[in-house]
């Protein structure tokens, strides 16, 4: 995703570690929520988003387990 880009959660990596997939659905990465990202760090990781009303940074290594459906 590129800064300003809109997506909508459709589902955790199954291969995540449950405790991980717990932590991220509790920052509000569950499936059906909407996301935007931000900015990014000046050296590309982490990227800030917004989520539920409020911003979070998280890196690409955590990301990576996050699938999402783009707006447009």
């Amino acid at each position: 995703m590129s800064v300003g880009d809109c997506a909508i959660v459709t589902e955790l990596d199954p291969t995540l570690h449950p405790l991980v997939a717990r932590r991220l659905a509790d920052l509000g990465f569950a499936p059906g929520t909407q996301i935007e990202v931000l900015r990014r760090a000046p050296l590309g990781d982490p990227v800030i988003y917004r989520i539920c009303g409020y911003e979070i940074a998280l890196r690409s290594a955590q990301t990576k387990f996050i699938n999402v459906e783009l707006k447009s």
